[in-house]
Formats: structure tokens, C-alpha cells, sequence
């Protein structure tokens, strides 16, 4: 699989090889929802937007995303493109549950909830410390100020 990164500095693409890593996705996504807890900031747009922020961050750092997975420009910001499908079977398997509401302005919203902790071992130190920073920065922030 083939992820370019487009700069702000112009058109310049840089493409590197990378490998899809789908149990170090689970992971993150699992460490996520534990991270932002049941709060209503712990949307399912924030959850899309800290996935790619852990990922990218750690490109910036080291060259190399931490999951492998592509992600899409959706209206509310990015998504990994195979979330879906993912979460879909985490939730079959009781790993992750999800409340749908209608706040008074309409707006729905899901939160999440995982029945377990993530597995950290399949991290890296240096993932590790990405994650940590990331969701440390972002954990009390809306999915609109992410």
C-alpha cells in the first residue's frame, strides 16, 4: 500500500512504503476510546480526528505512520477508510459499544466505549509516545476545535 502526504509548501507529494498494521489499528482505536472516555467531547468525528493525528504525528516524527491505514477527507474532517467495517466487528465481538443520542439541538452524537484496555505492547516506545502526546493535547478539546 502506497500513503502520500501532500505538503502546505506546494504540490510536492511524498510517497513512502508503508504495510497496513490492523491489530496496531484495533489497539489505537480501543487506547482512543479509553483515552476520551464517555464525555459527549468523545464523538465519533474526535475519535476519526485523534486516530489521524496519532498517525500523522508520528509520520512527522519518524517517517513512518504507526497503523498503515489510508485515510479519507470526509465533510467533518478525516476518517480512516476502513473504519466502518472495523468497528462494525468490534462491536459484534463486544469490544467496543456505542450510544447514539439526539442532543437538543438535533445534533446526534455516538460515544464510545471499549470493554477492554488496548493491548500498548504491540507499540513502539516511540508510538507510545506519540499516542500519549496526542491524546493528552486533544482529550479535552471539542471534535470541532480538533
Amino acid at each position: 500500500m502506497l500513503l502520500s502526504i501532500e505538503t502546505k509548501m506546494g504540490p510536492n507529494v511524498i510517497t513512502m512504503r508503508t504495510e497496513v498494521n490492523e491489530s496496531k489499528f484495533i489497539e489505537l482505536l480501543v487506547h482512543v476510546v479509553n483515552a476520551l472516555g464517555h464525555s459527549p467531547r468523545g464523538m465519533a468525528t474526535k475519535l476519526n480526528k485523534v486516530l489521524y493525528f496519532c498517525d500523522f504525528a508520528h509520520v512527522r516524527r519518524s517517517g513512518d505512520p504507526i497503523t498503515g491505514f489510508e485515510y479519507q477527507k470526509l465533510a467533518q474532517g478525516p476518517a480512516p477508510r476502513a473504519m466502518m467495517p472495523i468497528r462494525n466487528r468490534l462491536v459484534e465481538d463486544g469490544t467496543l459499544t456505542f450510544e447514539s443520542t439526539t442532543d437538543a439541538f438535533g445534533y446526534n452524537h455516538h460515544v464510545f466505549s471499549a470493554s477492554r484496555d488496548a493491548d500498548l505492547t504491540v507499540f513502539s516506545p516511540a508510538e507510545l509516545e506519540t499516542i500519549e502526546a496526542v491524546t493528552t493535547e486533544i482529550a479535552n478539546m471539542s471534535a470541532r476545535q480538533v
